[in-house]
């Protein structure tokens, strides 16, 4: 019996470490995130003529995902998709206004405190978690220093990078981005009134008609209030938008450009290598390849593409060096690596001649395009060595919001069940368990507006694509809104279907071909299925306060972070030193 017993305890022994073992530890996430860049621009996407090597060394090591889709088509609603894994018009992220997006760090509209995203589940499960690059989910609600919305009251341990986005004002040198058409709009109102009080004032002078010096008093100091009242807002906005904090402080305001590039990488690898020994989530936010397309001087005229073309090849070397840290700290088998865009490239940015966007392949339409392809279909590539297997290709439909569930359920959390979740985690079909996709429709909308459904027929394969509102190209054969500079979700910039504009996505990917109940059998069945579909999704929808609704996407003052004393902002951390606005 004795030395049974002690055999016993040897075996136990000896198969505890190899049971420990044999339990990997919680891999480390690095998420990097793309801006507006097309799923066209990268060679393993089928660009042959940009060099992007590192990000085609990732999907030749991984997994390359070829119908992974945005929740919505600009960056704002997309981001909060991505963050929550739900729907932006389940968060309130989703404008029923022509301001799609975020317009200022000085709005109180922003991603809720309430809303639950991957780094928070994670930090709960003893991630080191962090945020290096672009948020654009809001800052504050009630008062300059709440921080409601930041970074660092939604699950990151550290945030460095930009609160809002970059934009023409930034670098100043192109026409203003932010809303240049209201701006246009309140110039020309302001030069009818100066050219009002001019015409008075000349009147009264040489007595060529009678007027009251009080009127034309009146009239010009309205007219200067006026001014100043948007102004104030636009006029500054490369101080009030483009500006860099550390967690809760403050580095630059107004950012500098050269810099900006080499800074973000060097935080992200600083990060990457303090926390080396893990866990950590690492949520790579890039600046590129967002209008003004800063680019180092290392890079400007390397590509065939002109300055776009070399803003996504730096984008790749950046991608390169947060690989060879990775590797450097013998991290690549413990590490699970996500690259993707948040949408699809703008077909409106130019230059000149010059076009400062992204190509987005075969797919029609891009950026700010509720439904059509070319702004929802995105690049989308993993890798964890060992756990995934290399120069996989899925042809499955996939969604980013797909990604929270998936990181939640590796890092070993659980999914809230207090609201809906609308991704499905990845690993089974990552890993090849299964053959089908989770997802069974998807549904496209255009701010709070829903522009299509996507139905993944299961027992066919087929995807069928449903489009109930489309945008109306200027000029009609170009395939953009040129004339607004980005396409509208309603009113007169859009054209109504019914019934709907029906693809098939499997034979038409490139939505040329609008089927009919002429020319397929199917279409009632198919249009009838995906109404019903619209039906049952709509009932799982509550109200919510609408973030981006015209009082909480307006500038206010009280609301606006400062280096230094309001409204004489201006610091730059480096150098240590804190000026007024000049």
């Amino acid at each position: 019996i004795c030395w049974q017993s002690c055999l016993n305890i040897w075996l136990i022994l000896c198969l505890f470490p190899r049971t420990c073992v044999s339990n990997p530890s919680k891999p480390n996430f690095l998420l990097i995130l793309a801006d507006d860049l097309g799923i066209g621009d990268v060679g393993c996407y089928g660009n042959d003529t940009i060099r992007t090597p590192n990000i085609d060394g990732l999907a030749k090591d991984g997994v390359r995902l070829t119908q992974h889709i945005a929740a919505a088509a600009v960056c704002t609603p997309s981001r909060a998709a991505f963050l929550t894994g739900r729907y932006p018009i389940r968060s309130g992220m989703a404008s029923g206004t022509q301001r799609q997006v975020l317009f200022w760090n000085g709005c109180s509209g922003g991603l809720p405190p309430n809303e639950t995203t991957f780094a928070r589940i994670l930090q709960q499960q003893g991630y080191s978690t962090a945020l290096v690059g672009k948020w654009h989910m809001g800052v504050n609600c009630k008062s300059r220093h709440d921080h409601c919305h930041h970074p660092l009251n939604h699950g990151f341990d550290y945030f460095y990078g930009m609160p809002f986005t970059l934009l023409n004002e930034c670098q100043g040198t192109d026409d203003p981005e932010l809303a240049k058409s209201l701006q246009d709009t309140y110039w020309l109102y302001t030069q009818v009134i100066i050219l009002a009080v001019l015409t008075l004032l000349t009147g009264k002078l040489t007595n060529l008609f009678s007027v009251k010096w009080k009127i034309i008093i009146c009239l010009a100091i309205c007219g200067l209030l006026y001014f100043i009242s948007w102004f104030s807002s636009y006029g500054f906005t490369k101080y009030w938008n483009c500006i860099l904090m550390r967690n809760h402080g403050i580095t630059e305001q107004p950012m500098n450009l050269e810099k900006t590039t080499s800074n973000m990488l060097k935080e992200a690898v600083s990060f990457i290598e303090r926390n080396k020994h893990g866990p950590f989530l690492l949520f790579v936010s890039l600046l590129h390849v967002h209008t003004p397309l800063i680019t180092t001087e290392k890079f400007q005229g390397r590509s065939r593409h002109g300055l776009y073309g070399d803003n996504v090849e730096e984008m790749d070397w950046m991608v390169g060096k947060l690989l060879d840290v990775i590797d450097k700290e013998g991290l690549k088998n413990n590490t699970f690596i996500y690259f993707a865009s948040d949408h699809g490239g703008s077909l409106e940015a130019h230059r000149g001649n010059a076009q400062l966007g992204g190509w987005n392949g075969i797919y029609k339409g891009g950026k700010g395009m509720g439904g059509w392809e070319g702004g929802i279909r995105v690049p989308g590539i993993v890798r964890w060595p060992g756990m995934l297997p290399a120069g996989t290709v899925i042809n499955e439909l996939t969604s980013l919001m797909d990604v929270f569930p998936t990181v939640v359920h590796l890092a070993g959390g659980a999914v809230p069940r207090d609201r809906v979740i609308d991704g499905h985690t990845l690993l089974p079909l990552l890993q090849g368990r299964v053959q089908h996709s989770g997802h069974e429709f998807m549904f496209h909308y255009c701010g709070v507006f829903l522009h299509a459904v996507r139905w993944h027929q299961k027992d066919s394969g087929t995807v069928w694509k449903a489009h109930y509102a489309t945008p109306v190209f200027q000029p009609e054969a170009s395939g953009a809104c040129f004339g607004r500079g980005i396409c509208p979700c309603f009113g007169d910039g859009v054209t109504h279907h019914d019934p709907p504009l029906l693809f098939d996505l499997s034979q038409d990917p490139s939505e040329a071909n609008p089927l009919s109940a002429d020319t397929e059998p199917l279409f009632d069945t198919v249009t009838r299925r995906i109404g019903k579909a619209v039906e049952e999704h709509r009932k799982t929808l509550t109200p919510v306060p609408q973030q981006l609704s015209p009082y909480n996407n307006i500038w206010k003052p009280w609301l606006q972070p400062c280096c230094g004393t309001f409204p004489f902002c201006w610091c730059d951390e480096e150098n240590n030193k804190v000026h007024g606005m000049l």
